[in-house]
């Protein structure tokens, strides 16, 4: 089984080789490899040539966002399963595709999904938020629920059936996949009950009320726009299950090793 992992970066120097490091090393062979970059100007693209062929395509190019990017990268993608990466970030340990593709085998699910933990842009021992996204029922999008994006491994014929995302979108793209995906469309999941992916902190903020009634509106035309309707309640309470990820914490600390 092939895996695609998509990394998309724009001016991500600074960390963008914690992220190529810990997709090189993992232990899985039939990776796919794929960098799309926005024209970075700070180094980036010296960075991820310096891998040479280990990174299997690389285009570096203007685009119109983080999600144009990731709809490019899927497009170059010829693996069976595609995973998403972004630069900041990086995989939890060196056998996390490994533990994907024995789900996938074991399961026979469309995708596959697991855990991740946001964690102190500068020093990523500090944690700052675990994500647990638990297992999935039917309707549980109803309830607010939701797994982590950037742990979710799809087969590409996911995205050939069902598209890519919408450019429509801005914050709430990754939910409107995710809702298409899994609650319209009714793929076949499998949860991974580890941590997955570590995140940097320091993305799209829902802290203050504006960004949040933004986003809810956004998450709003997701369903929307999918010929769905929620629960009045139901763009309520996805913000507030995040509240547990600030209290809870992971069976094993950011730096500790894992088996």
């Amino acid at each position: 089984m092939k895996v695609s992992i998509i990394t998309v970066v724009y001016n991500g120097a600074e960390h963008i080789r914690d992220c190529i490091e810990s997709i090189l090393n993992q232990t899985y062979a039939d990776i796919e490899y794929i960098v799309v970059d926005g024209q970075s100007t700070d180094g980036t693209v010296d960075i991820v040539k310096s891998y040479g062929t280990r990174i299997a395509r690389f285009i570096s190019e203007p685009d119109k966002g983080l999600y144009d990017a990731m709809n490019k990268g899927i497009g170059l993608a010829t693996g069976d399963v595609i995973g998403l990466l972004n630069a900041d970030d990086f995989y939890r340990h060196d056998r996390v595709i490994d533990h994907v593709v024995a789900t996938f085998q074991r399961s026979g699910s469309d995708a596959v999904y697991g855990d991740m933990l946001y964690v102190d842009r500068n020093d990523t021992n500090r944690l700052r938020r675990y994500w647990r996204s638990g297992w999935y029922s039917p309707n549980a999008f109803l309830w607010g629920w939701m797994p982590g994006h950037l742990s979710f491994f799809a087969k590409r014929q996911l995205y050939i059936q069902h598209g890519l995302f919408r450019l429509d979108l801005k914050s709430a793209a990754d939910y409107e996949l995710l809702l298409r995906f899994i609650h319209k469309n009714k793929a076949k999941l499998t949860y991974m009950d580890e941590v997955t992916i570590v995140m940097r902190d320091g993305g799209v903020s829902n802290k203050n009320v504006g960004n949040r009634l933004r986003a809810n509106r956004e998450d709003q035309l997701a369903w929307k726009l999918n010929g769905l309707t929620p629960y009045f309640f139901t763009l309520w309470l996805k913000p507030l299950r995040k509240i547990s990820q600030y209290v809870t914490r992971p069976p094993h600390p950011p730096g500790s090793p894992v088996h």
